[in-house]
């Protein structure tokens, strides 16, 4: 009877390390809890990049190098806006002054033969105003993509938008004088946008939906502000041109498309790469033959 009674007993559980790895295999992912890095990388992806790229980014996510040339860009504009600010005192920070116009970095169509200007009007800003916009729009989007595609990508997307911004506005507003980021700004925005429809269906629909209609919006909003201030407001002085928006916000939908779509692809592989290059080269050499030969400004 006592031998039967043991036998009917239930043995005690005993652990095995083959019982313990079963175990840990069949415990689903979404138990493991994730750190603040992996969460913030997490969310990059979902932001940045259509499904099918976003496990090969986690797997090499991280913030070394960090976004250096977005940051150093800003701090770089701010430096100057804060120089012109302090040098000479403002009656407002609201508004352009003399020594704004006169800086030797800001486009004006007389100098246009002093050819740095058509890169270096980026770091001279109007007010207090347009360079926090341009900075905030920038280091939101600009951090974001440059976690993703890195510092050469982004930097090369701005600059074109920055040198689009102002050979269009050279060749379609000839007459009118030229400062700020936004054609860098609008490149960013405009490389954003396209990778945002393009990819519509591989992202989240409601995150989607608010990322166009997030762009959308900030781009009407601010060229509605600029044509006020161009057409309505008649600031004294100088004419501040917008035509560079147009240029940065071109130059992002094809430049900075092509750049921004081809994360881990080689991009001397693609054709759209090229086609982009050239169709770039061709627009720069036909705005330095129409500044030099056709230009009405002076």
């Amino acid at each position: 009877m006592a031998d039967d009674d043991l036998e009917q007993q239930e043995p005690f559980p005993v652990e095995t390390d083959e019982g313990q790895a079963r175990d840990e295999e069949e415990q689903p992912d979404g138990d493991v809890e994730m750190g603040c890095h992996e969460k913030f990388h997490r969310l990059v992806s979902k932001w940045m990049l259509p499904e099918h790229l976003r496990e090969k980014y986690l797997e090499r996510a991280n913030c070394f190098p960090p976004p250096i040339f977005i940051i150093l860009i800003s701090i770089a504009e701010l430096a100057v806006f804060i120089y012109y600010a302090v040098w000479k005192p403002q009656k407002q920070w609201v508004t352009l002054d003399e020594g704004i116009w006169n800086s030797p970095l800001t486009y004006k169509p007389e100098c246009r033969q002093e050819a740095w200007r058509f890169i270096s009007y980026m770091f001279v800003h109007a007010g207090v105003q347009h360079i926090l916009g341009n900075l905030l729009m920038q280091l939101v989007v600009g951090i974001a993509l440059e976690l993703v595609h890195k510092g050469f990508e982004v930097g090369m997307v701005y600059l074109s938008g920055v040198l689009a911004g102002s050979l269009a506005s050279s060749i379609f507003d000839p007459l009118s004088a030229l400062v700020g980021a936004s054609g860098g700004v609008y490149a960013l925005l405009g490389g954003y946008f396209m990778n945002a429809v393009v990819n519509f269906r591989e992202m989240i629909p409601l995150l989607g939906v608010f990322r166009i209609l997030f762009i959308v919006v900030f781009v009407g909003l601010d060229f509605g502000f600029a044509f006020y201030r161009r057409f309505v407001k008649h600031e004294d002085g100088l004419q501040v041109s917008f035509v560079a928006h147009f240029g940065g916000i071109v130059a992002g939908m094809t430049v900075g498309y092509v750049f921004f779509s081809a994360y881990n692809a080689k991009l001397l592989k693609d054709p759209r790469f090229w086609i982009c290059i050239v169709g770039y080269t061709i627009f720069v050499l036909f705005a330095v033959f129409f500044n030099i030969f056709l230009s009405p400004a002076p």
